[in-house]
């Protein structure tokens, strides 16, 4: 059987640059604690304005270089289409049985994207189902994989600002998740790049972006700081290891 890594927190999005806009941050801060991190993509973000698919993969690249993830895979969903059904599932169960994750973060529950809901309950479903032992999945040497569930699910923020169950700082990592997001120079905020138009490629996008990590920043009385909702109640150990 091919021996695969073990990562500690799998960050699961529907479009390539949705975990860099909305989580990466907090990956960024668990890489500098020594956690490992990979990143799912469920689509190759073919139906956007600007640039290309192919495009987006090299972005994609780039970022996840630049942020030290350790891996980067795409389930080749379809843009805009993608289906909650069992093939769909199973793209999701065989990486997180294969890389054994004790965390996933997920898309928005909702939002104003319809692909960003829909992608939250699929992720969500398969991190349960991937936990049964008579679903059946093998890896890519056809050896069969051992049923995983992670022992936490969450969901980062995305367009719309959701009541957050939590919220992490970021502040130290704050421009270097700016420095992530523009990685996807073809979709955001490049006057030397020609294109259409578009409601994220305008700059004031990306001054959105830092001033909602602000207003989560102010719940904790810190510069900066990403929210998530949690798919069950959030315990603590110690009541002083809240902030």
């Amino acid at each position: 059987m091919i021996q695969w890594i073990k990562l500690d927190i799998l960050a699961i999005g529907v479009h390539p640059d949705d975990v860099e806009l909305s989580c990466s941050g907090t990956l960024l801060k668990q890489i500098a604690f020594g956690n490992s991190v990979g990143i799912l993509d469920l689509t190759r973000g073919e139906l956007g304005s600007r640039g290309s698919a192919e495009i987006r993969d090299e972005e994609a690249r780039t970022a996840q270089l630049m942020m030290g993830a350790v891996v980067r895979e795409n389930a080749g969903m379809k843009d805009g289409f993608f289906k909650h059904n069992e093939e769909n599932l199973l793209k999701i169960i065989r990486v997180i049985r294969k890389y054994r994750p004790e965390i996933v973060l997920a898309n928005a529950l909702e939002d104003r994207h319809p692909d960003h809901g829909r992608a939250a309950k699929l992720t969500a479903d398969a991190c349960f189902l991937s936990g049964l032992l008579k679903i059946e999945t093998t890896d890519e040497s056809g050896d069969a994989q051992r049923p995983w569930r992670p022992a936490h699910l969450y969901h980062y923020m995305q367009d719309r600002s959701l009541n957050p169950d939590f919220v992490v700082d970021i502040s130290p990592f704050a421009e270097r998740k700016m420095e992530l997001i523009k990685a996807y120079s073809s979709q955001f905020y490049n006057p030397e790049l020609p294109g259409p138009q578009t409601p994220i490629s305008d700059k004031n996008f990306l001054l959105s972006v830092q001033a909602k990590d602000r207003v989560f920043g102010r719940l904790l009385n810190v510069e900066f700081a990403e929210a998530f909702n949690a798919a069950r109640a959030v315990g603590v150990k110690d009541l002083f290891d809240l902030q």
